[in-house]
């Protein structure tokens, strides 16, 4: 199945993360192994699995490989790519989608990458957090475009702006994606069920999932707000 099927046919479309690190630099794992964090999220079921690789973030190319060999679920490689080689290190590693960070590439080299992406198999995950990166984004209709509510140039640092996400879902939609998604600062239940209320296919999660006591109860709790503002 692939990264975008997985997660549009999901009952709850979160994309739940490992991420060794926060912004700040705190140890997001405490004593849980990767393959432990990995159990939670299929227990919990995640549809798709995101693995930092990122060395801002503490990640390396290991965990993406122990991850992709631990579970069949869909999973995104989180790091900065840039080139071709990176791409096809990432399949080969197991992933089935790649982030591609619009504000960090030059406008020239997105249509290379997400061509690239499409050729071997790998699903583009472009993150955009304004109207003019989604306004130019090439190929959007093969894409997951994902609003960042962090600013990856402080390094995700500060607190989310998840109206941010509520702003640019209209370009979104203009752009021809079916699959939007909203990543990063999504800390409550409350948050994920307003943001999927507005029309998000996906959310992407990490921190407030690996920092929760209980990732069952966090779970539990979106699903009750969900069913409730059913009509």
């Amino acid at each position: 199945m692939t990264f975008v099927d997985a997660l549009t046919g999901a009952d709850r479309p979160v994309i739940m993360e490992l991420k060794r690190r926060d912004p700040n630099g705190e140890d997001l794992f405490g004593d849980r192994s990767i393959a432990e964090i990995v159990a939670e999220y299929e227990a919990a079921g995640a549809p798709c699995i995101s693995v930092v690789t990122g060395r801002w973030f503490g990640g390396t190319d290991s965990m993406l490989s122990e991850v992709a060999s631990l579970t069949d679920r869909p999973v995104l490689q989180k790091d900065f790519i840039t080139r071709r080689d990176q791409l096809l290190k990432a399949r080969d590693l197991g992933a089935s989608a790649v982030l591609l960070t619009a504000g960090l590439l030059p406008r020239s080299s997105m249509p290379t990458l997400i061509n690239g992406s499409l050729e071997l198999g790998l699903t583009p995950f472009v993150e955009v957090t304004d109207e003019a990166e989604i306004e130019v984004l090439p190929s959007a209709e093969h894409c997951v475009v994902a609003v960042n509510n962090k600013d990856i140039k402080n390094r995700e640092r500060g607190l989310g702006d998840l109206d941010r996400s509520v702003r640019l879902l209209p370009a979104l939609a203009a752009s021809g994606t079916r699959c939007p998604v909203s990543a990063s600062g999504i800390t409550k239940p409350q948050d994920a069920d307003r943001l999927l209320a507005e029309g998000y296919r996906g959310l992407l999660i990490g921190t407030g999932l690996l920092r929760t006591t209980s990732l069952t109860g966090w779970l539990a709790e979106l699903d009750t707000l969900r069913t409730l503002r059913a009509p």
